[in-house]
């Protein structure tokens, strides 16, 4: 796995550890010399995420659409920054660039991207991994709520258990790595 793609919030949360968790992920995202792909803000956990990447001497594209550009709040100092015309342009760009995807705590855009991503995989178009970070519980209904899509009929156990949640960065990303190996075409 060369690159992985970070879903999380543009606002920085209610708690500060939101924004240390954001950190924490940047710079293991970098110590495992990996290309972090993300939606290219400068703000709230996108903007923490993306300077612990560069702090840590990794590589980080950003990919916004123009209209957030023109609202000023796309990072500057990125290795890469990429202007689409689109949302949807700019979540295409982040899976084709991406060999995983893990989505942190944020809100209707980020589970947006969760969700699209890990259809795709649903549906064959892609088998690159996906994470859901539940840190502090964040994500407990969400999760309960995708297990009772399971067990009433409305999802296939294996389309479930293509989302890997966990509680802490560090394994996840070691789990997400695993799993990009088993897939990776030989």
């Amino acid at each position: 796995m060369r690159s992985i793609c970070v879903f999380c919030g543009s606002s920085p949360g209610n708690r500060p550890e939101y924004v240390g968790l954001a950190r924490d992920a940047g710079r293991l995202i970098a110590e495992r010399q990996l290309t972090l792909i993300y939606g290219g803000g400068k703000v709230g956990l996108m903007g923490a995420l993306a300077d612990a990447a560069l702090a840590a001497g990794g590589r980080v594209i950003g990919i916004i659409p123009q209209m957030l550009l023109e609202r000023e709040v796309a990072h500057r100092g990125l290795t890469d920054l990429r202007i689409v015309s689109t949302l949807s342009e700019r979540k295409f760009m982040m899976g084709v660039l991406s060999d995983a995807f893990l989505s942190l705590p944020g809100g209707i855009g980020t589970l947006d991207e969760l969700f699209e991503a890990w259809s795709w995989a649903q549906l064959g178009l892609h088998k690159k991994p996906s994470g859901l970070l539940n840190f502090q519980g964040y994500y407990d209904h969400l999760v309960q709520f995708l297990d009772l899509t399971l067990s009433e009929g409305f999802q296939r156990p294996e389309h479930r258990a293509a989302l890997q949640v966990g509680t802490e960065v560090g394994p996840l990303l070691d789990q997400l790595i695993a799993a990009s190996q088993s897939t990776a075409p030989k």
